[in-house]
């Protein structure tokens, strides 16, 4: 897993040139993480590129992830978030096995670009396992989990309705619930390492920044 935030000005530049620079290592970085992924790297960047367009990169998340299926086949993913000046760009890429011998495994990747005013919330869960002694700015969580919702998709669960006669047997219709299906990321010192979590809480904060300035 690869995180980056932004880098500090480059010593001797001007404000205006360091920025210039800082957004090229950035955008350089992270085509250089999913290169070192080796996970489909050209199909991965031609789909993050495409959604970038000509901004630039301020930060970046690429985590690449492997699951076994019901079948005990196993599935690779990979996620990347992108910051622009201006926008959230996403990534997913899923990974699937051969359905026989003579082909070969099959992938598909989506992307989607959110302004900054469209993202309607940024959770941050963290797990501290002695909370007593919790240092701020020393401490690192043993997991955290971001969670960012832009109210694009939406999830609906029905069931029957009641009226609380266990004798009725007229039809009351369905009752149902509309949750948002909002993008997750976890990541823990045990999985992924320290400094995976370090850069996590790093991007959160950056995305945080950004929505606020914006007004989302």
């Amino acid at each position: 897993m690869t995180i980056r935030s932004r880098v500090g000005e480059v010593p001797g530049g001007t404000v205006q040139d360091g920025g210039m620079r800082e957004t090229r290592v950035m955008t350089d970085g992270l085509r250089a993480a999913i290169e070192h992924s080796g996970y489909y790297p050209g199909l991965v960047s031609d789909a993050v590129a495409s959604a970038l367009g000509s901004e630039p990169v301020t930060a970046y998340v690429v985590h690449h992830d492997a699951i076994f299926d019901p079948g005990m086949e196993v599935r690779r993913h990979m996620t990347v978030l992108a910051l622009t000046p201006t926008r959230l760009v996403y990534s997913h890429t899923d990974e699937h096995p051969a359905e026989d011998p003579d082909t070969r495994p099959r992938a598909e990747t989506s992307t989607e670009a959110i302004r900054f005013a469209k993202i309607s919330s940024v959770a941050l869960s963290r797990v501290v396992p002695d909370p007593a002694a919790y240092v701020p700015g020393v401490t690192i969580p043993s997991e955290v989990m971001l969670t960012i919702g832009w109210n694009v998709l939406s999830h609906l669960e029905l069931e029957p309705a009641h009226c609380g006669d266990e004798t009725c047997e007229a039809d009351h219709g369905y009752l149902g619930t509309i949750t948002a299906d909002d993008f997750s990321l976890r990541v823990s010192r045990a999985a992924d390492g320290e400094d995976a979590v370090r850069q996590l809480l790093g991007f959160a904060r950056e995305l945080s920044d950004a929505t606020a300035v914006s007004g989302g």
